[in-house]
């Protein structure tokens, strides 16, 4: 165990202080302990350096806003422990942290295995969602519904004892870092990069598994040069909880026989195997990676613009504040007559004015929503009351700002804006069934 400082996580070994190192990083909502029944066998033959995420398994409660702030900080506990070099495996979130580490710090990995992970985890909206339902709600309605998501229909069942522990993971967890974890999630899309691992690379993923499943694993594989695809039968998301065996035997024959070498450090260069051909390791029929699914191109920059388009900055900052369902919705509905329109706004209202750094996001929800009550825009008060949410202001919080616009903007616009805000709000904050 360590005592863990905000720049550094939460930690603990197992096995031969002597042994290369292996890193096992948990899911999102678990702590190290899901990888309790894989350490008796790697132990064997590795050092196992195990990590939680910040807030998670009682770890100070420090947010790291993204997969790449994430990142940094294990590096950083490494690095106060001396372990240059070392095999990664990460289930889900910390898969993506793998993924993170493989592209800009390839140096460090000799080997990689992702587990139910994505190059991009589902819609930014979604996760953007789970942290207004958090906000508002606590972690007890996705606590409640983590064993749903996380294992089959028949373990659940057949295995009280550990869907309990699995909900009072959840339950135990920090909910501003799990709020601060979704947004990481959010904004992680390195469909465009994988070309660019050069780590050995199994993608292991649950037959079942209904949160990254199957297809995302074909893209991964699809994507990176030197991966193999490994499909465990009988298991959904946590495939290391639920199938710990095939699991753990996958992990052992992966780093076993894929660990890279280290750079040489006086010619700075390494010898590269040739890529291995890509076999399914799993029970299963094989499953061949998809040719046709490719990261999606780049477009170039054009050289020497004196400054950036604002409207490539405006669109990205109108999805992340209104969501890509309702942006979508605004542009496909754009003709010859209002594409300019929106064109327009999305340039200056979101590039220049939302994109600026003088104010931060909540303070930016907050002067929108008293102008808009002032001007009695009830329609976009609405999806602004939405932004707002996303943006981190609390219901309580919108309540305050609706009662200061009371005072100076009017009783009777006030009360119209009341309405509109409590059925937004009702609706955001729900947890679905």
């Amino acid at each position: 165990m360590s005592e863990t400082p905000p720049n550094t996580l939460q930690y603990r070994f197992d096995g031969p202080e002597d042994a290369p190192v292996l890193i096992l990083g948990p899911s999102l909502g678990t702590t190290w302990h899901m990888w309790d029944r894989q350490i008796p066998e790697l132990s064997k033959s590795w050092r196992i350096f195990r990590f939680d995420l910040p807030g998670h398994g009682g770890a100070p409660a420090y947010p790291s806003g993204s997969v790449t702030e994430l990142a940094g900080r294990l590096l950083a506990t490494l690095d106060g422990l001396g372990v240059q070099r070392f095999g990664y495996a990460g289930c889900a979130f910390s898969g993506a942290l793998g993924i993170e580490l493989a592209l800009r710090h390839p140096e460090r990995i000799a080997s990689l295995a992702v587990i139910a992970a994505s190059p991009r985890f589902g819609s930014a909206d979604e996760f953007r969602q789970r942290g207004v339902i958090v906000r508002s709600n606590g972690l007890d309605p996705i606590a409640r519904s983590s064993p749903e998501r996380w294992f089959t229909t028949g373990f659940a069942a057949a295995q009280p004892a550990i869907t309990e522990w699995a909900v009072q993971m959840v339950r135990t967890t920090d909910p501003g870092c799990y709020i601060a974890a979704c947004e990481a999630l959010a904004a992680f899309d390195v469909r465009a990069e994988l070309g660019r691992i050069g780590v050995p690379t199994l993608v292991l993923v649950g037959s079942d598994d209904q949160v990254t499943g199957p297809a995302e694993a074909r893209t991964l594989v699809a994507g990176i040069p030197d991966a193999r695809l490994a499909v465990v039968p009988g298991a959904s998301h946590l495939v290391p909880v639920e199938q710990p065996a095939a699991v753990t035997d996958l992990l052992v024959r992966h780093f076993s026989t894929a660990w890279q070498p280290a750079y040489d450090s006086t010619t700075g260069q390494m010898a590269i195997p040739a890529p291995p051909v890509k076999p399914v390791l799993a029970a299963p029929p094989p499953v061949s990676p998809l040719a046709e699914i490719a990261p999606p191109v780049v477009q170039p920059t054009a050289l020497g613009s004196p400054r950036p388009d604002p409207y490539d900055a405006g669109i990205k900052v109108r999805r992340e504040v209104l969501g890509d369902a309702h942006v979508d919705r605004a542009l496909a509905s754009a003709d010859e007559f209002s594409g300019d329109f929106q064109e327009f706004i999305t340039r200056y209202a979101w590039g220049e004015i939302w994109d600026r750094p003088g104010l931060d996001r909540r303070s930016r929800s907050c002067v929108t929503l008293t102008a808009l009550v002032a001007g009695g825009h009830l329609d976009e008060l609405a999806f602004h009351t939405r932004a707002a949410l996303r943006n981190g202001l609390t219901p309580d919080e919108i309540k305050e700002v609706l009662l200061q616009a009371a005072v100076y903007c009017g009783v009777p616009a006030a009360n119209s804006a009341f309405k509109v805000a409590q059925q937004v709000i009702r609706e955001e904050t729900t947890p679905q069934e």
